[in-house]
């Protein structure tokens, strides 16, 4: 990275373990507002230049409202942690207004169709999305201890917002993700041959609780990279997960083969995991804790999904 302040805001979020998403976001952010103020030094800008810098991505680039609310909490990390000089708590800024769109939700039909095209490489992390409602990071994290056969369910540690939680399992998946673990199983016995294999990257501070989890193949990913990498933080050498733009790709790709006429991503999968159980009678709060959803409300959306097709009103064209 060229430049030093940037460089330094990177390295104390490494030693204070921030997940390398959140690194790579808020660093992002902290860029955009530099630039915005013609390079100044942030120290030299505050409560004023942060205000008009949110308005800005409000009126000018009409961010969502998550979009703003991921800048200002980078900001406030900025000067909250980094330069010991705290905002305001009374912000005043133009807050984005934008009407959230419904999420794109295929038919049972396109599923099917979606899943016939899909390459073989990339079918069972596109099924554990659609099957258990899995995000794309929760699915490339997995590892193999996360698998629970006997009860049907997956574990999904450290979900969004730093959460866990448990969702189910399609039977069907059984036998694939078994044939899974054996392959990775491979590569497992392959790196502890390997003098240089440090084993797999351990979250937060389990590394120092459990020192030999780390060779232990329960806590290797169930879809291992197919080469050994550096971790960046500690300069050693590990086996990483399948790169999620290569699911992304493969989800664009596989779409449009199959010609399916919508704008199709990772995320719709888990759109359409809620919006079908939603249809088959499931109650609301049950899909709220298979999605890992804090409020109610986000979970609602589905409905509304529903309510605006074919089962919501009767139109009076039906009458004549």
């Amino acid at each position: 990275m060229s430049s030093p302040f940037l460089t330094a805001v990177k390295e104390y979020m490494w030693t204070r373990r921030y997940a390398k998403r959140t690194i790579e976001t808020y660093l992002y952010w902290i860029k955009y507002f530099i630039h915005f103020n013609n390079k100044q030094h942030p120290k030299n800008c505050h409560d004023q230049d942060v205000e008009k810098f949110l308005s800005y991505l409000s009126n000018s680039m009409n961010v969502a409202p998550k979009t703003q609310a991921v800048a200002l909490n980078a900001l406030h990390f900025l000067y909250k942690d980094f330069l010991k000089l705290p905002l305001s708590l009374e912000l005043r800024f133009n807050k984005s207004r934008v009407q959230p769109k419904l999420p794109e939700v295929l038919t049972k039909s396109e599923i099917k169709l979606f899943f016939d095209t899909i390459t073989p490489d990339y079918k069972l992390p596109c099924q554990l999305m659609y099957g258990s409602g899995l995000r794309l990071m929760e699915v490339v994290r997995l590892r193999i201890h996360d698998i629970n056969f006997n009860f049907n369910c997956i574990q999904v540690w450290n979900g969004k917002g730093g959460k866990h939680r448990r969702v189910t399992l399609a039977k069907e998946l059984r036998k694939p993700l078994k044939e899974q673990i054996r392959f990775a199983s491979v590569f497992y016995q392959r790196d502890m041959r390997n003098p240089a294999y440090n084993g797999v990257y351990m979250p937060f501070a389990l590394a120092r609780k459990y020192p030999s989890a780390k060779k232990e193949l329960g806590w290797h990913y169930i879809f291992p990279s197919n080469r050994l990498n550096e971790d960046p933080q500690a300069h050693q050498l590990r086996r990483h997960h399948i790169h999620e733009s290569a699911l992304r790709k493969t989800v664009k790709q596989t779409a449009h083969l199959a010609n399916i006429k919508k704008q199709v991503t990772c995320h719709t999968l888990r759109h359409s995991f809620a919006t079908h159980l939603l249809q088959r009678g499931a109650d609301i709060r049950t899909v709220q804790e298979q999605l890992g959803h804090t409020d109610v409300r986000t979970t609602q959306i589905y409905t509304h999904v529903i309510e605006q097709g074919a089962n919501g009103v009767r139109s009076p064209l039906s009458d004549l």
